[in-house]
């Protein structure tokens, strides 16, 4: 074994965590040749991480041709870190996020002039719309790949190599994934920033209204009635195509906080949300303790607090390997 190497490799995994805690972290490893991900994905905690048995193993796969992501996990939400991707970053393109108050808690080196920061600007999770937002408008601030924003993206974990063929050094080994930067910390204009896109991103009463025959104050007759109401809100607030893939238990806040707005009652609210929301109940294991939660939410915003604890805890959605692929931050 190349001591050396493994001592180096534990030191960087060690930092970049420290820099970026939190309670388990998913690992991927995508072969650079199949793209396929290697098989037996799962979560870790920080502890696991650092383990020797581990380092072991990840270096191994990642002599075999793999490369190694990390993504802090918080289930069907974010986990309160915006991956930014700088693809042929300027050299002072860290600087100018610090003096705009967007401190990267973590920077990468994945490949020569090629960069990966994550801002933390949550120590709470973050609904995937917010992330998701906040991430591209993280990237066009600075100059960041807009196809690595998504609220799950992945970004490399430092002390391995990159193993894609392009990023190979003249002299044709595979750079090092160099940690240039690790502090562990919410961004200062965190809060300004969510808030901002919050009020930007959430439909409202005073920006969107829906027809008077969709939110009659009669309880509805039956599904159909239920249907238009629920799709009434998703036309005008144009829902599917500001989001391909939504979070339905924000939609379902938002429905129930406008509806609540026009003076419906909580059980005829309640009611649309059984009849309406789209694949209900999904996954929440009590459905009725669930919309009886979303409607007082809305009635009474608890910033930071998740709808249900199904959903809080509930893990990522499976994905088919070509969109595995697709949700790595690849520099």
């Amino acid at each position: 074994m190349d001591n050396r190497g493994f001592f180096l490799t534990g030191q960087a995994i060690r930092s970049q965590l420290a820099a970026m805690p939190n309670e388990l972290y998913l690992i991927r490893l995508i072969h650079h040749q199949t793209r396929r991900p290697f098989p037996g994905e799962r979560l870790w905690t920080s502890t696991q991480l650092v383990g020797a048995a581990t380092i072991r193993f990840l270096r191994i796969r990642n002599g075999e041709g793999c490369d190694v992501y990390i993504q802090p996990y918080a289930g069907n939400q974010n986990a309160g870190y915006i991956l930014v991707d700088l693809d042929r970053a300027d050299s002072m393109v860290v600087e100018v996020m610090r003096a705009n108050g967007h401190d990267p808690c973590v920077v990468l080196q994945t490949s020569l002039g090629r960069l990966q920061a994550w801002v933390r600007l949550s120590t709470a999770p973050l609904e995937p719309a917010v992330a998701t937002a906040a991430g591209k408008h993280l990237a066009r601030l600075y100059g960041g790949d807009l196809a690595s924003t998504d609220w799950r993206h992945l970004g490399r974990l430092a002390g391995f190599t990159n193993q894609k063929p392009a990023r190979r050094t003249p002299e044709r080994y595979a750079p090092w994934v160099k940690l240039v930067h690790a502090r562990v910390g919410v961004a200062p204009r965190a809060e300004a920033l969510l808030q901002s896109i919050r009020q930007s991103a959430q439909p409202s009463a005073a920006r969107f209204t829906i027809d008077s025959t969709a939110t009659a104050l009669g309880p509805p007759t039956g599904t159909d009635e239920a249907t238009t109401i629920y799709r009434s809100c998703l036309q005008r607030w144009h829902i599917l195509e500001r989001f391909p893939q939504p979070d339905w238990s924000i939609v379902d806040l938002w429905v129930a906080r406008y509806l609540l707005s026009q003076g419906q009652p909580a059980p005829q609210i309640q009611a649309i949300l059984r009849l309406a929301s789209p694949h209900f109940p999904r996954r929440h294991g009590d459905p009725d303790g669930y919309l009886r939660r979303t409607v007082a939410r809305a009635a009474f915003p608890s910033p930071g607090r998740a709808v249900c604890d199904d959903h809080a805890r509930a893990s990522a959605p499976l994905e088919t390997s070509s969109a595995r692929s697709n949700s790595t931050g690849g520099r």
